[in-house]
């Protein structure tokens, strides 16, 4: 059984790729598939997953887990990437995100004569905004407006500068990153605590690779194509619709939850906020700065629409896609998938450090395929606790890899949001900056795997 199913999974897998690439609809597509996984596995006399209120049809259950994927998803984990996704807006609306960008990339203009330095830097000061303003396609615009020009008028050739900039994404890290909300619902633990003590030890070594890797990678190929990509850009300064106090906005949330922490022991007895009621109070705090700077009411009430509206915009094109994905994942656990990759993997001699390379791997094509780093995690992760429990290890060890390959897979990816989005504004292809961030990540998700898993 465990090896018919795993056939049938992997065929299913094919076609899910197949149509992805083709640019199917990725909601769709991952539904869909994952349906239709279901309904075979129930026809092949498959162990079907539990449901806590049955319909009495085990066909109409099959469309209860959408139901029940739905409540849960929105519930918990859609409900903080939704809050997330309105702060974000609501920063971006009031200019607070440009306030923070602005105040960031100072330091870049004390190194004007070392143009590849400064698109180094630009990799470690992009992914602490990104830790802050966790939107890959709308920090990676506020960057093309900003940094891109100071790069391009220095020599650095756009499809350099592009590159460099979609490179900020990479490490989907942070308290406020979608990928690390899921992931700690899955190990059952905090997301500060899993910032501090699991994502940064490994980030730092891997930001590092990164920025000496496109030092010398984009230094060579600028070269090698004799500048055919320079040209001078206009440089514009940020529009700054605020005062630069306002950049605390960004990174308040971080503050909070970093002072409320397990980590500190500022208050006793101890204050518990999660990042949903966080998000909350951040966005209060910047509507009261919005009401005693403009001393407008009717304004900082549409602000508040701005949040909602930003809420709706993260459900259709985040939380659907969740939802979607946790259907997939379901449909490959139904026809033991999970089971026969861990079987094969032992049998070819693989421990737990093989499987979770695999794992890495896996998420890493997945991430390329949907374009999407965020879908391929939310499809592959649930497995995680499933694979370790039978192989004796911790989820962490075999989740956190996961969560990097899955934002390094997306930054590979020519249909990815960010990559679109900055190749459009630059006038390159989105193929060839994929082609430029291949050897750096490559190298990037090689040291990845030894530190994590040797060191």
């Amino acid at each position: 059984m465990v090896i018919y199913g795993s056939i049938i999974a992997l065929v299913f897998i094919v076609v899910v790729a197949k149509l992805l690439l083709n640019k199917f609809n990725a909601q769709a597509v991952l539904l869909i598939s994952g349906l239709c996984m279901l309904f075979v596995a129930y026809l092949l006399g498959f162990e079907m997953p539990i449901l806590e209120k049955p319909t009495g049809s085990s066909y109409f259950d099959i469309f209860e887990y959408i139901k029940i994927a739905f409540s849960e998803t929105n519930a918990q984990v859609g409900l903080l990437i939704m809050a997330i996704g309105g702060y974000v807006d609501f920063i971006k609306k009031n200019g607070a995100s440009d306030a923070l960008v602005y105040l960031a990339l100072k330091p870049l203009k004390l190194l004007k004569k070392y143009p590849y330095i400064i698109a180094s830097l630009v990799i470690p000061i992009g992914q602490f905004l990104f830790v802050c303003i966790p939107s890959a396609a709308g920090l990676s615009l506020l960057l093309m407006a900003s940094v891109y020009p100071i790069m391009v008028n220095l020599g650095v050739s756009r499809l350099s500068a592009v590159a460099v900039i979609t490179a900020t994404t990479a490490f989907g890290v942070g308290p406020a990153s979608v990928i690390t909300s899921r992931s700690v619902k899955i190990m059952e633990t905090t997301s500060v605590s899993h910032f501090f003590d699991n994502q940064i030890p490994l980030m730092i070594p891997l930001t590092i690779t990164l920025m000496l890797s496109y030092f010398f990678v984009n230094k060579y190929y600028d070269k090698k194509e004799v500048n055919t990509n320079i040209e001078m850009v206009e440089e514009k300064e940020i529009d700054l619709k605020v005062p630069l106090y306002y950049a605390i906005l960004p990174i308040l949330p971080l503050i909070i939850l970093f002072a409320f922490s397990e980590i500190f022991s500022f208050f006793d007895p101890r204050i518990h906020l999660d990042t949903t009621t966080v998000m909350i109070i951040c966005l209060f705090i910047g509507l009261l700065m919005d009401l005693i700077r403009t001393r407008n009411v009717k304004l900082v009430f549409e602000s508040i629409q701005v949040f909602f509206d930003g809420m709706g915009d993260i459900f259709k094109s985040v939380v659907t896609l969740i939802i979607a994905a946790e259907m997939f994942s379901k449909g490959l656990i139904s026809l033991m998938f999970i089971d026969g990759l861990v079987a094969s993997s032992q049998s070819l001699g693989l421990g737990g450090i093989g499987i979770s390379i695999v794992m890495a791997i896996m998420i890493l094509l997945a991430s390329v395929l949907m374009g999407s780093g965020n879908a391929a995690f939310f499809a592959f992760g649930p497995l995680v606790p499933n694979i370790t429990a039978k192989l004796g290890i911790s989820t962490t060890s075999m989740i956190l890899p996961m969560e990097f390959s899955a934002s390094i897979g997306r930054t590979l990816s020519p249909i990815s949001g960010v990559l679109i989005a900055s190749s459009k504004i630059a006038n390159v292809s989105p193929f060839e900056v994929a082609k430029r961030n291949l050897i750096p990540f490559a190298i990037t998700f090689l040291v990845m795997i030894i530190i994590h898993f040797i060191f």
